[in-house]
């Protein structure tokens, strides 16, 4: 079975997993969300992220994580929030596979997932980084510290 086969066969069962680590992850941002819409980003991302193992072509993913890196950003969620999205979804991949992916295939198959949601990681946290930075924040008022 290839791993693309692989994949699609196990969806549900990633994508039920993944839902679950990241409810129980409590985070702010996506306690604040439906459950619906947290399933449906979810599922985008894997469904991205197989394009982007199909076609051996990673800008499907870049240009996903551009995106959500900038509707998140202006949503107020922290960086650290839709990483751990990103997270879940990985490892819960990596677990399924190590139990019942073919042992001859395993290499590849955790290299081209790995690369390609690592590579969805860091144009989002290249992003992010590169917003918050153009964001001009107020100064401290530091007076207070020092005795006259």
């Amino acid at each position: 079975m290839s791993l693309l086969e692989f994949l699609i066969d196990n969806k549900k069962q990633i994508l039920n997993e993944a839902f679950e680590n990241l409810s129980s992850a409590h985070l702010s941002s996506y306690d604040t969300s439906t459950s619906e819409d947290n399933l449906y980003r979810l599922e985008n991302l894997f469904d991205l992220m197989v394009e982007s193992i199909k076609s051996r072509n990673l800008s499907h993913i870049n240009d996903y994580s551009k995106e959500i890196a900038k509707e998140r950003f202006e949503a107020g969620f922290d960086l650290h929030e839709v990483h751990t999205a990103f997270n879940a979804l990985e490892e819960v991949i990596w677990k399924i596979i190590l139990k019942k992916f073919g042992t001859e295939k395993l290499g590849e198959a955790l290299g081209l997932i790995s690369t390609v949601l690592g590579s969805g990681k860091e144009t989002l946290a290249v992003t992010y980084v590169s917003l918050a930075t153009k964001r001009k924040s107020a100064s401290l008022d530091l007076k207070n510290l020092f005795m006259n």
